[in-house]
């Protein structure tokens, strides 16, 4: 064996000893055919939107990866939340599979119970298991480091390198877990910018990983979190959670919306530094043409839209659909797709590219790898996915809007309430050659009923529930009960408006019988 060498991850010289890792690199004969495979980084943001021009600070960005490889028009996540986003990715799963439903540890986000289910099976897990040195730093899931979880004592199974924020993104005045020991950080700008420090961090990685194996590296940076224009409808065709904002917005209202939009802006040009700090670093090494780059979100984010303040947690375009750009071998530069992919995806693309086969998992997305190496077109290639989500409450008033009572959260002083209990849903996206459709349901005492043609109608504001054909909506309803119950490669079966799809009124799920005849009353 080769001797041991120390390796110092560091943005400065002062944190090495935080940051000193010792590994043993494998005999040269071990890697011989597995360095040759493909490496691989993802850049992950936090509530990064598309919908209202979230990519526009991100030139170097879009040049660098967009422009040198694919972007996906039509990339969502299969959950407009954190958490349970970011638990999609890792595993490759919808949250029902997964059951991470919110941002709480009794939501089950980086909990024991998750840490014991899920966790060991994620896709870096398995990567590290495939011969891959592993790399993380940054946001991982919005409780970890919790007391009640082990705190940043644990490190999650998979990762070679691990340096994960504490709890939910920060700039400054934040904890990092170094390989399981904590490393405090406090305001000074030059040493404690989180989003410089991680990109610090993974230069520091690319200099002194071994040569001898193929590695995953993953960023995942608190911009543009928390540091618009409104879309105004008449809203009386939408849940009442969204008819219960107040249009026209104040003006107070309307100024501290753009003063944030402004610094979700200003947060994203240090990602773009980043993000061209690792492409040139990747270059200078000659690595470059072996990588495969991956840039995205974890979800929309909403400013405005529909008088609703700031979050995210809607049905609506700018909260499920995210930003996806690819570079890598065999992906031909400047290539936009229209397919459909979701972030439960990324897990399965990722495997694929490393050679490992994904069947073997039971991940629900599936490989885009052959998408983006011009290998699948539109009639061989899936026409939906399912997006859901679970409401969330408190058991009393909230302060800031005690008319409404409880059941409510997320609410602006001026009682505007971005969730509630039954802001409960699960939703067909459909986007076929024939098709671009959006079919949801509520989990309430309506089953509450939106449909949108995002064709004919981008910014959803007319819900066409009450006259699309009737035929169509039984349709869909079953396709959303199939999916809500799917597993594996039953997600992956053909769509309403996939050719090969099969639909038998017979076969309705006997447990929810109730809610096809609940729904025909509802949308009579």
């Amino acid at each position: 064996p080769l001797p041991e060498c120390r390796l110092c991850l560091s943005p400065t010289p002062a944190l090495c000893p935080y940051l000193r890792h010792f590994v043993r690199l494998p005999e040269p004969r071990v890697f011989a055919k597995s360095y040759w495979r493909p490496n691989i980084v993802l850049i992950l943001t936090d509530d990064l939107d598309i919908a209202i021009g979230g990519l526009s600070p991100l030139t170097k960005t879009k040049k660098l990866i967009g422009d040198a490889g694919i972007s996906f028009s039509n990339a969502f996540v299969a959950s407009p939340l954190c958490c349970p986003s970011r638990a999609s990715i890792l595993t490759g799963k919808y949250p029902h599979n997964h059951h991470v439903i919110n941002n709480t540890i009794e939501g089950n986000c980086s909990s024991t119970a998750w840490q014991k289910s899920e966790e060991a099976h994620t896709f870096p897990a398995i990567l590290k298991n495939h011969g891959y040195q592993t790399f993380f730093a940054g946001k991982y899931l919005n409780q970890y480091g919790h007391s009640d979880a082990g705190g940043v004592e644990h490190v999650p199974p998979g990762w070679s390198y691990w340096v994960g924020l504490e709890k939910n993104s920060k700039y400054y005045n934040y904890t990092l877990s170094v390989d399981g020991k904590a490393q405090r950080h406090g305001a000074d700008y030059s040493k404690d910018y989180l989003t410089d420090v991680l990109a610090n961090m993974s230069l520091d990685f690319l200099s002194y990983k071994s040569n001898y194996q193929p590695f995953f590296m993953m960023v995942s940076t608190p911009a543009p979190h928390s540091p618009g224009p409104q879309l105004l409808s008449t809203r009386t065709d939408k849940h009442w959670l969204i008819r219960q904002a107040k249009t026209p917005m104040t003006n107070s209202s309307v100024q501290f919306l753009d003063d944030a939009f402004r610094k979700r802006w200003r947060t994203l040009l240090s990602v773009d530094d980043m993000v061209e700090k690792i492409v040139k670093s990747l270059q200078v090494r000659g690595e470059l043409n072996n990588t495969y780059v991956l840039f995205t979100s974890d979800n929309g984010y909403h400013t405005g839209q529909f008088s609703l303040p700031l979050d995210k947690r809607q049905l609506y375009e700018f909260d499920i659909r995210v930003p996806l750009m690819v570079r890598g071998p065999k992906i031909k530069p400047n290539q936009t797709s229209k397919l459909l992919v979701a972030n439960v995806d990324l897990g399965p693309t990722i495997l694929d590219i490393a050679g490992y086969d994904v069947n073997k998992t039971q991940m629900d997305g599936m490989s885009f790898l052959p998408v983006m190496e011009g290998k699948m077109n539109s009639s061989s290639w899936r026409t939906d996915i399912l997006v859901e989500y679970e409401g969330e409450g408190r058991n009393v008033s909230d302060p800031s809007c005690p008319l409404l009572g409880p059941g409510v959260s997320e609410c602006f002083p001026d009682c505007v309430c971005e969730d509630s209990y039954n802001n409960t849903y699960a939703c067909v996206r459909t986007v076929a050659p024939c098709a671009n459709l959006q079919y949801c349901e509520f989990d309430d005492n309506e089953v509450f009923v939106e449909v949108y043609n995002v064709t004919a109608d981008p910014f959803q504001l007319t819900n066409i529930a009450k006259t699309i054909d009737q035929e169509v909506l039984e349709k869909m309803n079953h396709r959303l009960m199939m999916l809500q119950s799917c597993s594996g490669q039953s997600c992956r079966t053909p769509g309403v408006y996939d050719p090969s799809y099969k639909f038998d009124p017979r076969q309705m799920f006997t447990g929810h019988s109730w809610r096809l005849s609940r729904l025909r009353q509802r949308v009579k």
